[in-house]
C-alpha cells in the first residue's frame, strides 16, 4: 500500500512539473482549468439517545489537478471540520469542541472503482462512478458529533462546519508545492447554525 502512495506521488509531481513547464507556450490553446469547489449546502443536529448526530449535505466538486492526481492513483483526503461555539454574553464565545472527520477518496484503475473510505470509523463504500462517490462523500447522515451531557444544561451553542481538501498527508516538499497551487486550496467557507436541544 505504501509503495503504492510513493509511486502515485511521484507519478503526481512528475505530471505537475511537467504541466508546469508546457503551461506557458500552450497557455493559448488550452481550455479554462477547472478549479474546483467545495460548498456547505446545509447543515443541522438532531439529538438521538442523548447524542447530537450531524445531518448536512455538500457539495464538492474536484479541480482538474486534484482530478488528474486521483487518476493517477494519488490518495485524496477530505475533512469535515466541526466545531462547537459557547455562547458567553458579555465575554467572547468559547470554543468548547473541536473535532475532525476525514475521508480517503481513492481510484482502483485495474477494477475502474472508486473507494470512499471513512478514517474514523474504518467503513468503506465502493462507487462505479466519481459523480457517485462524490455524491457519497456529500450526503452526511447521522454522524455522531457531541453528546448532549457534556453540553451545559443552561449554555447556548452555535455549531459550524466546513469540508477541506486536506495536504497534510503528503510529503513537506509537496505541501509547498500544493499552498502555491490555487487548484488544491479547496476549502468550503464555514457554515453555522444554532443548537437546538
Amino acid at each position: 500500500m505504501r509503495g503504492k502512495r510513493k509511486t502515485g506521488l511521484r507519478v503526481l509531481v512528475l505530471a505537475m512539473l511537467a504541466g508546469m513547464l508546457a503551461a506557458v507556450p500552450l497557455a493559448a490553446q488550452q481550455l479554462p482549468e477547472r478549479q474546483g469547489f467545495f460548498d456547505i449546502r446545509s447543515a443541522t443536529t438532531n439529538l438521538n439517545a442523548g447524542v447530537h448526530e450531524l445531518e448536512a449535505r455538500l457539495q464538492l466538486i474536484l479541480s482538474d489537478e486534484a482530478l488528474d492526481a486521483l487518476n493517477s492513483g494519488v490518495t485524496l483526503t477530505i475533512e469535515l471540520e466541526f466545531e462547537v461555539i459557547r455562547v458567553r454574553g458579555l465575554w467572547i464565545d468559547a470554543s468548547d469542541a473541536n473535532l475532525t472527520f476525514q475521508y480517503e477518496l481513492e481510484y482502483r484503475p485495474l477494477s475502474q472503482r472508486y473507494i470512499v473510505r471513512n478514517l474514523n470509523s474504518g467503513d468503506q463504500d465502493s462507487f462505479s462512478t466519481l459523480y457517485s462517490a462524490l455524491n457519497n462523500l456529500g450526503r452526511v447522515q447521522g454522524l455522531p458529533v457531541i453528546d448532549d451531557a457534556v453540553l451545559g444544561a443552561d449554555s447556548r451553542y452555535r455549531l459550524r462546519l466546513r469540508a477541506r481538501l486536506s495536504t497534510r498527508q503528503y510529503p513537506a516538499a509537496l505541501r509547498i508545492l500544493f499552498f502555491w497551487r490555487s487548484q488544491w486550496q479547496l476549502q468550503s467557507e464555514w457554515y453555522e447554525w444554532t443548537l437546538e436541544r
